[in-house]
């Protein structure tokens, strides 16, 4: 059954609700964050989906639609695991390559431990919306046209470039690169969760904050991140994951459950 959902219209409506963000994309907020002005465009996603549903299914629809961020009953115990404990993995891995590799990494390394518990509610609320576009509105038409596999290299690649003016403002053209890198294996990731855990926009929104939380918990708030080390970690950690799950669906069972319009 179709969603009757336009992928399409929600990346160009996404981009359009981004431009005036996008103005301001090179001045950084106050903070140790380093964070830009366009960070504020992660509203942008929900926004759009909202307008599209509305147009199409009415407020029932976009509290329908909303509600899929809390959506946690559809989690299976055991993708916890990923679901938590991945990307802090994949960034005590970066770490460890980095000391050993001699990078530059911080003199007096510094973990924000007390600020965990709050940078992960933090960090949830913000990737909610974003995931209510991207797995929320998009991932499931996508699914119906082409292979998991496709629909998440699609939709990293979108999400990447969405986020490219503002990483080449802030950092440079390399470190953007880097960075779109780890954007599109992370969406190989979320999609393989999402499919695992019947279609759960709570799993990829909770993952999305992990990848979030990993990334200022790395010493010192992210200051000596390396994109290319932590996205070659994530790249290879999905390139197992297409290769056990297979890329037709990233599932080795018929675990999604996709939300159709009038439900």
């Amino acid at each position: 059954m179709s969603t009757g959902r336009s992928p399409l219209a929600l990346f160009l409506l996404i981009f359009l609700l981004s431009i005036p963000f996008l103005l301001f994309a090179g001045a950084p907020l106050p903070g140790p964050f380093n964070l830009p002005v366009s960070a504020f465009m992660l509203v942008c996603p929900a926004i759009a989906a909202a307008i599209l549903v509305f147009r199409e299914e009415g407020g029932r629809g976009v509290a329908r639609l909303s509600a899929r961020a809390l959506d946690y009953p559809k989690v299976g115990m055991v993708w916890y695991i990923p679901i938590l404990l991945l990307m802090p993995g994949v960034m005590l891995l970066s770490y460890g390559v980095m000391l050993l590799s001699g990078r530059p990494l911080p003199a007096d390394p510094y973990v924000p431990y007390l600020m965990i518990p709050a940078f992960v509610v933090l960090f949830f609320i913000t990737a909610a919306f974003e995931e209510i576009g991207w797995m929320g509105y998009a991932a499931d038409p996508l699914q119906e046209r082409w292979s998991a596999l496709a629909t998440a290299l699609a939709l990293g690649a979108v999400w990447a470039a969405w986020h490219l003016i503002p990483w080449v403002l802030l950092n440079d053209p390399v470190w953007a690169a880097g960075q779109s890198l780890s954007t599109v294996a992370l969406r190989v990731l979320i999609v393989w969760l999402y499919n695992n855990t019947g279609g759960s926009v709570f799993a990829a929104t909770l993952f999305h904050g992990m990848v979030n939380v990993a990334g200022f918990s790395f010493p010192n708030y992210g200051s000596h991140y390396d994109p290319f080390v932590s996205g070659a970690i994530t790249a290879a950690v999905a390139v197992v994951v297409v290769v056990i799950w297979g890329p037709a669906t990233l599932a080795r069972r018929a675990a999604r459950s996709p939300e159709m319009p009038g439900r």
